[in-house]
């Protein structure tokens, strides 16, 4: 069994009030995100309608949502993939998040309600648990509620959306030195936590600082990473 179908067979489908094509999407977006599927790796409608038990169509609206949000590409009349990225696809974005998140950090210090703050703090304890415990899908889990609370305490909405789509381009690419790096990923980590320190302590500059300063070894090790692979 291929690694879509591992995950998604683990991973049960509760509809609730969701329509079928938010069941799908949220779905293969968490996959895409957490199931170490390769870049350029094949997505077959029909299978993942079987795996999911809809029909294609939601499946088909999902994918087509997911590649504008950079996680998939659709080359016409010939298949849907997971997204690849060229080095100078990557470096873009990077420098893209570079620019933008450590205002998105200083902003969220600001604005971070008493729930958000313990909420981010909580991601980052299990995070280092998932380090000890050598389980990457647990640390890319709780490293996606971390982004996610930041987002969700920015008063920009537009600049937090603008940064979780840019994280989803380069997601796989930015985390596989991590994945297989513990050291890495133990040091990921530390910068994680002086982030959520400073935004629970309400210290716009030092959380701006802390996510530059995060930023830029994200640069320093996917430029390695790229060049000596």
């Amino acid at each position: 069994m291929s690694n879509l179908e591992v995950y998604l067979a683990q991973q049960p489908v509760r509809n609730g009030n969701r329509t079928r094509r938010e069941v799908a999407y949220e779905r293969l977006k968490d996959a895409l995100q957490h199931a170490g599927l390769e870049p350029g790796a094949p997505l077959s409608e029909l299978q993942i309608s079987k795996l999911l038990g809809i029909s294609r169509t939601p499946v088909r609206e999902a994918l087509q949502q997911l590649a504008q949000e950079g996680l998939v590409q659709v080359i016409p009349g010939r298949a849907v993939t997971v997204a690849a990225r060229s080095i100078k696809d990557v470096m873009d974005v990077i420098h893209l998040r570079w620019l933008l998140e450590p205002e998105l950090a200083r902003l969220a210090a600001e604005s971070a309600t008493q729930s958000q703050c313990e909420t981010l703090l909580e991601a980052i304890d299990r995070m280092e648990k998932a380090v000890e415990a050598d389980d990457y899908p647990a640390w890319s889990k709780a490293d996606a509620v971390f982004h996610q609370v930041i987002h969700a305490a920015c008063p920009n909405n537009l600049l937090g959306e603008t940064v979780i789509q840019l994280r989803n381009r380069v997601h796989y690419l930015a985390n596989t030195d991590a994945r297989h790096n513990p050291a890495r990923l133990a040091a990921c980590t530390a910068e994680h936590r002086l982030i959520a320190e400073a935004i629970a302590r309400h210290d716009a500059k030092e959380a701006e600082q802390a996510m530059r300063d995060h930023i830029i070894k994200l640069r320093d090790s996917m430029v390695s990473k790229l060049s000596y692979g």
